[in-house]
């Protein structure tokens, strides 16, 4: 055998040393990535799943002046958490109009979100530990605190005058009959499938006060001057946007979205947009 012949054949050895090292390299670092992809892939696939679409789906009210209300004669659905959820869609996709709007209610979205129905809630929605168990939220993006609704007049002036032979409206599902129960042991309460039934109820004689958060109130008394909130708001209730437990990529882009929109000072133009003043600082 030459030298040059066998020189060239240590070299080609060599060469296929290097190349199975690589292959191996490469195979470990593959796997490594593989499992790491896979350790993501519920985060990964929520927002891949919205994007693929086109279309971010979301719950809203539609029942809920201020926050979410259907123009019966356009069919459009309004309000500050429509605007919220059009500047996430924006934020994901890249166009506030690739949204889809679906009504909710407090008793629906829950199971609407986790049935895969919505990809999130933004439905004046406080969060709450209990909820926390079923849901994964947002920042708070909204604060409110729970009041009461009366007819000008009532002897209702806050909720120091409810007792247990006051009769509350209310909504299913609403975090607010909890919270009167608590307050008032014994109280009635009346539960409606929606504010706006509940609202129509009280107008009609059918209870006393008709309690959930004081923005949601607003919005009814807005409506009929015959109607005020009364009395200082008696719980602390932070609104947060819901997603399915797990989607860390969803809560990431709602935050993200929410700190820009308050960075930007955008945020501070849909709050008096609706609720007519600048939010508290």
């Amino acid at each position: 055998m030459s030298k040059s012949f066998k020189g060239l054949s240590v070299l080609m050895i060599a060469a296929m040393l290097v190349i199975a090292g690589c292959g191996n390299n490469n195979a470990a670092n593959n796997a490594g990535s593989g499992n790491a992809a896979a350790g993501n892939s519920t985060d990964s696939e929520a927002i891949a799943k919205i994007k693929e679409r086109g279309k971010l789906q979301v719950g809203v009210k539609y029942d809920t002046r201020l926050f979410g209300l259907k123009d019966p004669a356009s069919g459009n659905v309004e309000g500050f958490d429509i605007d919220i959820s059009k500047a996430i869609a924006k934020h994901i996709l890249g166009d506030e109009n690739a949204i889809e709007l679906k009504e909710v209610t407090s008793k629906t979205r829950i199971p609407m979100l986790n049935n895969g129905e919505i990809d999130m809630v933004v439905a004046t929605m406080t969060i709450t530990e209990e909820r926390k168990k079923e849901v994964d939220f947002s920042d708070v993006y909204f604060q409110a605190g729970q009041s009461l609704l009366v007819k000008k007049g009532s002897p209702i002036t806050g909720i120091e005058d409810v007792t247990k032979d006051t009769k509350i409206l209310g909504s299913k599902g609403a975090t607010s009959i909890k919270n009167i129960k608590d307050k008032v042991p014994g109280v009635t309460v009346l539960e409606f499938d929606n504010y706006q039934d509940a609202f129509s109820a009280l107008k009609a004689g059918q209870g006393d006060a008709l309690t959930t958060d004081d923005a949601i109130l607003y919005g009814m008394a807005s409506q009929d001057p015959g109607y005020e909130v009364v009395g200082e708001p008696f719980t602390d209730e932070p609104y947060g946007i819901a997603v399915q437990k797990g989607n860390t990529d969803v809560v990431n882009a709602v935050n993200d979205t929410l700190a820009e929109l308050k960075a930007n000072g955008e945020y501070d133009a849909i709050y008096t947009k609706w609720i007519g003043k600048a939010p508290a600082k």
